[in-house]
């Protein structure tokens, strides 16, 4: 039957099926694709230990429904190629359906459309605060979804589902309620799907950010399986993967960084966690622009002075990103560098608790100036092996909607090894 959990549309089963084994055999080809690009038969059964036989009826199934395509055989770089058939390519199919993604965060709703591998075709975002309703919110994003297909000429059939990435500090807004620690999605998606009846997906937003930064790379990496993925904001919130996958522990609790001491002789308590020297109590973005505010006058620093008229209450990110690349002051510069050897404190605890291949950075407020600055303070504390782990996150502020991008199509078709609907699952289980 198909029911709802989380806000999660899916199909309860009970014991291993034909079809559970024939989705896993998908999900393993499909995911093979994605880290490698495009592979031949031949590869992919010697990976999964099949029959070349078997991969043959799996891949030709899956060309047959459009899911992957045939791109020519190998090319071989030296002169003596390998006698016996040649390798044909295959590779996934990313414009075989469509997803449609949501994020939700506490200054902006942003909603979009990709494809398979997070090329974005159309986007809508909208600029939010503390007073924007819940209303307000979701009537935009059911605008922008009806928007988005009608300007694209698509209809739901197109579409492989929504995903929702949703910033936690966003639950209780959206209505979102906590049980047994897990987050309960259910009125939303209630909402949602009385006016889109898809398969939806609710997540946290880090997480997909994080996966984004992992699905969607142009580059190819197959390497590349272990990130630690940290977003800088009003609050810190961290994500670890292994093998691709986040790890449960960190992908629960995403805020808990915030609380990491990263200034032992602080002077000030947070009142949010009642410890001194913490990472959301110094290092945040309100912090950064409390301690600005606490130097700021026309003789200490004079170009933020002018920028904002002299009123303290316009020194936010903005302004004090002007006046830092002007130079402003030595007062300023001392503020910013005590902050990068803070950051280049977390960065070098979080890296030697994890051990990530990458640590990507995902802070839209991080001018190059300042990301050089704190390169140079990481290598100081750190060294610059670490240093070079250090990478920013591939998602831009406009594009902040791929996150649920990330989610629907980790869930939606990797996980269901194409499966395009959940019929077909009920019709498998019949």
């Amino acid at each position: 039957m198909v029911i709802k959990n989380r806000g999660c549309i899916f199909v309860q089963q009970h014991g291993i099926s034909k079809l559970d084994l024939k989705r896993q055999n998908r999900m393993q080809v499909l995911k093979i694709l994605k880290r490698r690009g495009p592979t031949s038969r031949i590869d992919i059964a010697n990976m999964l230990k099949l029959t070349r036989a078997a991969v043959t009826i799996i891949t030709n199934e899956m060309i047959d429904q459009g899911i992957i395509i045939e791109i020519g055989e190998l090319k071989h770089t030296d002169e003596k190629a390998p006698r016996g058939r040649k390798k044909i390519l295959i590779d996934i199919n990313q414009n075989y359906k469509f997803v449609l993604g949501v994020c939700i965060e506490e200054n902006i709703v942003s909603v979009g459309l990709s494809t398979l591998a997070g090329l974005v075709l159309d986007k809508r975002n909208k600029t939010i605060d503390g007073s924007t309703e819940y209303s307000e919110i979701t009537d935009f994003v059911k605008v922008s979804l009806k928007g988005i297909l009608i300007d694209n000429c698509l209809s739901t059939s197109d579409i492989l589902g929504i995903g929702f990435g949703i910033f936690p500090a966003m639950y209780s807004r959206l209505k979102v309620s906590i049980k047994n620690g897990e987050p309960d999605y259910i009125t939303l998606a209630d909402d949602i799907y009385a006016h889109f009846p898809v398969p939806l997906i609710f997540d946290n937003s880090v997480k997909g950010t994080a996966m984004a930064n992992i699905d969607f790379q142009p580059d190819k990496d197959e390497n590349r399986q272990n990130i630690a993925f940290l977003q800088v904001g009003g609050s810190l919130h961290f994500v670890v993967t292994n093998l691709n996958e986040p790890i449960f522990s960190y992908d629960n609790r995403t805020d808990f960084v915030d609380k990491i001491i990263v200034k032992a002789n602080a002077d000030d308590v947070c009142p949010y966690c009642g410890r001194k020297g913490c990472v959301r109590n110094e290092i945040s973005i309100p912090a950064i622009i409390k301690k600005v505010r606490a130097i700021f006058s026309q003789q200490r620093t004079p170009a933020l002075y002018r920028i904002t008229q002299g009123d303290p209450g316009r020194i936010g990110v903005q302004a004090i990103k002007r006046a830092y690349a002007e130079g402003d002051s030595e007062e300023l510069s001392k503020v910013f560098n005590e902050i990068c050897d803070l950051y280049a404190v977390l960065l070098n605890n979080l890296y030697f608790s994890t051990n990530p291949q990458k640590i990507v950075i995902h802070c839209f407020e991080l001018t190059e100036r300042i990301y050089e600055n704190l390169k140079n303070s990481l290598t100081k504390i750190a060294g610059e092996d670490v240093t070079k782990k250090i990478t920013l996150s591939i998602v831009e502020e406009k594009h902040r909607f791929l996150s649920g991008c990330a989610l629907a199509i980790r869930e939606l078709f990797y996980t269901r090894g194409g499966f395009d609907t959940y019929a077909e699952d009920i019709h498998g289980l019949e």
